[in-house]
């Protein structure tokens, strides 16, 4: 890819995340990449076009993959913690506020599947933990998958938050949040 077209999605990209694909516009990217529309049209077929291959450039998504999740010890809290630690490491708020913009009706056919990778790898990786981890007689033998989505939600949600509204909504930072979730996590499933 030359160095105008990665402009241009750099641009589009940014601009998505900070205004929403409706309220970006041709113009608006041109003027961010230092390029005129004509040029924009030139390299690309629509604005969803540059979108399409924004989200197909790795540093354009989260890149949340199973093997991120690897780096178990078969203990309960410290692989809990090194699983949403992983995940706000990756899912950062500029990250969270694309993915919003991403999500725009003209859009949501083509980008729901790129988007859902992030969560699907989080709760598969998570649902095959726990599975092991009662094999192994640490936790108890239960509905593995809705404990992970359990874990999921609550890392989602003040991922979410904290992207949305800084420390408006919730005071407690990053690793206070993850080690007390934690405990209370632990409390409830491990093994009396």
């Amino acid at each position: 890819m030359d160095e105008t077209s990665q402009k241009i999605i750099d641009a589009t990209m940014a601009l998505i995340r900070d205004k929403g694909y409706v309220a970006t516009t041709t113009k608006d990217i041109a003027h961010a990449a230092g390029v005129n529309e004509c040029t924009l049209f030139r390299k690309f077929e629509s604005k969803k076009d540059i979108v399409l291959q924004g989200v197909s450039q790795e540093k354009w998504r989260a890149d949340v993959t199973p093997e991120l999740f690897q780096n178990v010890k078969w203990e309960l809290e410290s692989d809990l913690k090194m699983f949403m630690n992983v995940y706000m490491g990756k899912i950062t708020p500029d990250f969270v506020n694309l993915s919003i913009g991403l999500r725009a009706p003209q859009l949501y056919d083509e980008t729901a599947p790129l988007i859902m990778r992030v969560p699907q790898a989080f709760v598969s990786s998570l649902t095959k933990y726990f599975r092991k981890m009662a094999e192994l007689g640490n936790i108890a033998p239960c509905d593995y998958e809705t404990l992970a989505m359990t874990v999921f939600s609550s890392t989602f949600g003040y991922t979410f938050l904290s992207a949305s509204f800084d420390t408006a909504l919730a005071k407690t930072d990053r690793e206070s949040f993850i080690n007390n979730s934690v405990k209370v996590l632990v409390n409830g499933i491990a093994k009396p």
